[in-house]
């Protein structure tokens, strides 16, 4: 039973972080974020990013990080959920 929820949790962060990655990719191509999966996933990551682009400025004014730096947190809090499933279960 405990082996399904530590699954389940992986799956579903492994998931959010290709969303992330997928977004991310999009802004490479034009009008490839207009299209209907474009919004859908914009409406799933950018809660989770805007806290990140709020705080981390682009370099040089182009280049954003920010994404870099929340799909490390989105994977320390995936170890720390696990972590403590881990001493629970």
């Amino acid at each position: 039973m405990s082996q399904n929820i530590y699954e389940l949790v992986f799956y579903v962060f492994q998931i959010y972080f290709y969303m992330i990655l997928v977004y991310v990719l999009m802004s490479w191509l034009p009008n490839v974020r207009e299209s209907f999966i474009g919004e859908l996933l914009g409406k799933l990551v950018e809660p989770y990013l805007a806290p990140f682009r709020r705080f981390i400025p682009p370099i040089m004014g182009m280049i954003d990080i920010s994404p870099i730096v929340a799909l490390f947190v989105l994977q320390l809090a995936r170890n720390g959920l696990i972590s403590v499933l881990g001493f629970f279960l």
